[in-house]
């Protein structure tokens, strides 16, 4: 069995990293397919957006959806599980977004033109 310091050990082992929390933030705007996430992660590669995908999905926070057609089509939702990290992934976005205003007065100069960070619009 494994031993934790302190549960946000356990917490980042789920969802640490560079990619994990962006992918989750892009799954609460609904399913997305790996073709959709590389697009709005453009800094990702392939192997790597895989390889989270994969974790996340391992850790029970995404499903993998296959649909049986050609050509071959397969989307990624959160689970239930996955779901209770919203209220953890709204933190982190409002804390950045603080930070950005903070260290660079005007969040629109530093962040992405990205459907995430326009205000008002709905996310497909």
């Amino acid at each position: 069995m494994k031993k934790y310091n302190i549960s946000v050990e356990a917490t980042l082992e789920v969802i640490g990293g560079k990619w994990k929390c962006v992918i989750l933030c892009h799954l609460t705007h609904g399913k997305k397919r790996t073709s959709d996430l590389r697009r709005l992660m453009p800094g990702i590669t392939q192997k790597m957006l895989t390889q989270q995908l994969r974790e996340l999905e391992e850790d029970g926070i995404v499903n993998r959806i296959v649909y049986n057609q050609v050509p071959p089509k397969v989307e990624y939702e959160l689970t239930e599980y996955g779901w209770s990290l919203q209220s953890i992934l709204d933190a982190l976005c409002n804390w950045g977004e603080q930070h950005i205003i903070r260290e660079y007065g005007d969040k629109f100069l530093v962040l992405e033109d990205n459907v995430l960070n326009r205000p008002g619009e709905p996310v497909t």
